[in-house]
């Protein structure tokens, strides 16, 4: 057995049983290796984001949380590839970072052979035309809604004048060029839409952000215009 499908075998067979452990001992008996090769591929598999955890004790061992993991996924290659290639226009938005991460866990998850095959496809995939390198976000805005935590930011308007606010992130607003972190701006008293590209500096603050609703009319955007994601 081959590395690859000994880690996909390590993650179901922890599934199989969970939430029960399995030991490293046991692991290394079945998959014919050494319990330090097992140490080895759990750490690798805990490096990648599977959430595996070490029970202590003598009948402890290693231990998956079922409820954050995905079962095999049977994806083609040709639905693999439509979802990078849907990925691409990701970049410089809040979330690429993010589906980055969720593509190489989907692609992990797929069969062996179906992975190949997608991997194949993909280097016939050829983008002609695309806009220059998309200046990044940063990694604290991006993160600003899960974190939920103030910001304190240094921010340039359109005229170029500096100023340092702190912010409490309400949501995104994307356009075909540009995108705003919408914030409750704690020096205007009001909601307002920073562009991520004029944001200088940040700084997450250890305070929550309290309890506050966005509704649609603080985002002064016609009705007809704005469109709201769901996962539909």
């Amino acid at each position: 057995m081959n590395r690859t499908d000994r880690l996909y075998g390590l993650v179901e067979e922890l599934r199989a049983v969970a939430p029960r452990p399995r030991s490293a001992r046991w692991l290394a008996l079945r998959f014919e290796v050494s319990a330090r090769t097992i140490e080895r591929d759990i750490s690798a598999l805990q490096q990648t984001g599977v959430p595996i955890y070490a029970e202590p004790g003598r009948t402890g061992g290693y231990c998956l949380d079922r409820t954050r993991t995905l079962p095999p996924v049977n994806l083609t290659p040709a639905e693999a590839v439509a979802m990078a290639l849907a990925l691409q226009s990701l970049d410089g938005t809040p979330f690429r970072s993010a589906a980055r991460s969720a593509l190489h866990k989907l692609v992990a998850a797929m069969r062996e052979d179906d992975a190949c095959a997608a991997r194949e496809l993909a280097t016939r995939v050829h983008l002609v035309g695309r806009d220059g390198p998309v200046a990044p976000m940063p990694r604290l805005v991006a993160d600003a809604l899960s974190e939920r935590r103030v910001l304190r930011i240094g921010y340039g308007d359109r005229a170029g004048a500096a100023t340092v606010r702190e912010i409490e992130p309400l949501g995104y607003v994307g356009s075909p060029t540009h995108w705003y972190l919408v914030a409750w701006c704690r020096m205007r008293a009001a909601v307002r839409a920073f562009r991520t590209d004029r944001i200088s500096t940040v700084t997450m603050t250890a305070e929550a952000v309290p309890p506050r609703r966005l509704t649609p009319g603080e985002l002064d955007i016609p009705h007809h215009v704005v469109t709201q994601l769901t996962l539909g």
